[in-house]
């Protein structure tokens, strides 16, 4: 078959080493909660061999590039509709999948926050993500409070998720290489249905904490408390970045009750 054709456009970066697409996908810790399996970006289908090898996965391909649409089809004719020619940040999760899912893949570097973003508002049916990722960003979704990488994407995926960082991969495995190092990382979804807070108000209170890093919670989320909680309290005298996960569930509930953090 005619080999695909690496995109720019679509930050495409196909993986040629079998011994790390193996160990990707391995990397998948189901224990019972799931058997549907979504690849985001299949490409050529390096990770697809290694996860259409495992009886247990109700495997699914998602890719929004039409070459490589025709060349899976040819290459896998038993998915049938379970090769999908979408865009995943478009793909409706409850009309597809009845009940919990994995998402894995080699995710295009130019869409991986979007592509994060989007488990997020799908986190009731997305139970664990297995993917690859710029280091950068991977190191970002891992950060702990205090750090410089840590941000809006660390508290949000850490809210709901365990954050592994697995493993670093060099540029030399994929065609083209891409000019930084990659990372795999592995998100397994809290036991809890939510947080024990407003969650509106939670993802409100945090947005406006990192939007403005550089400045005291005082003064960064002045718009989302009165008068009252703005003086005689330690809390709002930190930066955002010093805050954990738990910090801010207690801060929203605070702010929420209409009293000062203690």
């Amino acid at each position: 078959m005619t080999l695909v054709r690496a995109k720019k456009h679509l930050g495409q970066h196909f993986l040629t080493d079998k011994n790390i697409a193996a160990k990707i996908v391995d990397s998948l810790k189901p224990d019972g909660r799931y058997n549907h399996v979504l690849e985001v970006g299949p490409g050529m289908g390096i990770l697809s061999d290694f996860l259409l090898q495992k009886p247990e996965y109700e495997t699914s391909l998602i890719d929004i590039d039409e070459e490589s649409y025709q060349y899976l089809q040819k290459k896998y004719p038993q998915l049938g509709n379970r090769l999908i020619n979408a865009d995943f940040l478009e793909m409706d999760f409850k009309g597809v999948f009845n009940g919990s899912l994995a998402i894995i893949g080699n995710f295009p570097y130019n869409i991986s926050s979007q592509i994060l973003f989007k488990v997020l508002d799908n986190r009731q049916q997305v139970v664990e993500v297995v993917g690859m990722f710029q280091k950068e960003v991977a190191e970002r979704c891992a950060a702990k409070a205090g750090s410089k990488e840590y941000g809006i994407l660390s508290v949000f995926l850490q809210a709901y998720y365990k954050v592994e960082y697995l493993f670093t991969v060099k540029a030399g495995v994929f065609n083209p290489p891409p000019k930084v190092l990659s990372a795999v990382i592995r998100l397994t979804r809290n036991s809890a249905e939510g947080l024990d807070c407003d969650e509106k108000l939670f993802w409100q209170i945090v947005k406006a904490g990192f939007n403005q890093r550089r400045k005291t919670l005082r003064n960064a989320i002045s718009s989302l408390i009165n008068k009252e909680q703005m003086t005689g309290n330690a809390t709002l005298d930190l930066r955002a970045e010093r805050l954990t996960v738990a910090d801010f569930v207690k801060l929203t509930n605070e702010v929420a009750a209409g009293r000062s953090p203690q």
